[in-house]
């Protein structure tokens, strides 16, 4: 089975990362109960950690490893499109050189954080939505693209001229942006 290429925001990696980790975390609270006993208390999940590790081969290696620096050095959270993991909102938070630089080859590592404003944002869009269409489903809701067979996200976003991140925030349905299906409808205005 070939994997769709990872992306964060506008950059896409020439092929995947050769390892990835995913890190989930729960905070807990041990509160002490007299006679020697604790109580636990469930304060809820953190953000996630995603780290990998890649190399870029060939002539243009470094070149590609400076894109993907330059994207690093962009502000604030963007999407990531992983082809396993569920897409999310996340922060750069770092970008490592594994050796001297060559120029045909440059081994590195990151790691994202996941925004923990992401449910908060998804729940928000519905509601503009909603407000938007005034409640009825008959009321027109934009310019839409009936997804054809082998099209992605990324293909669409594309063609009709918009960030992949805009595109993402104009269809809150879509649950798993790696996961498009023919004909699917997806508003692109």
């Amino acid at each position: 089975m070939k994997l769709a290429a990872m992306r964060y925001k506008d950059y896409v990696w020439p092929h995947n990362p050769r390892t990835y980790t995913i890190d989930y975390e729960r905070k807990m609270a041990a509160q002490k109960v007299p006679f020697g006993r604790y109580h636990l208390q469930d304060l809820g999940l953190t953000r996630r950690v995603m780290k990998g590790e890649g190399e870029f081969v060939g002539p243009t290696a470094y070149e590609e490893f400076k894109k993907l620096a330059s994207v690093f050095y962009q502000s604030g959270p963007g999407p990531l499109i992983h082809p396993v993991w569920q897409a999310a909102e996340v922060y750069f938070v770092e970008l490592s050189l594994r050796q001297e630089p060559r120029a045909d080859y440059v081994s590195y590592s990151f790691t994202f954080w996941e925004s923990g404003t992401q449910t908060d944002t998804a729940i928000r869009r519905e509601e503009t939505v909603t407000a938007d269409s005034g409640g009825s489903t008959g009321g027109s809701a934009g310019r839409t693209h009936t997804v054809a067979a082998g099209e992605t996200l990324w293909s669409i976003a594309r063609d009709y001229d918009l960030g992949l991140t805009e595109l993402i925030a104009l269809n809150p349905q879509i649950k798993n942006p790696n996961l498009i299906l023919p004909g699917e409808q997806v508003t692109v205005g």
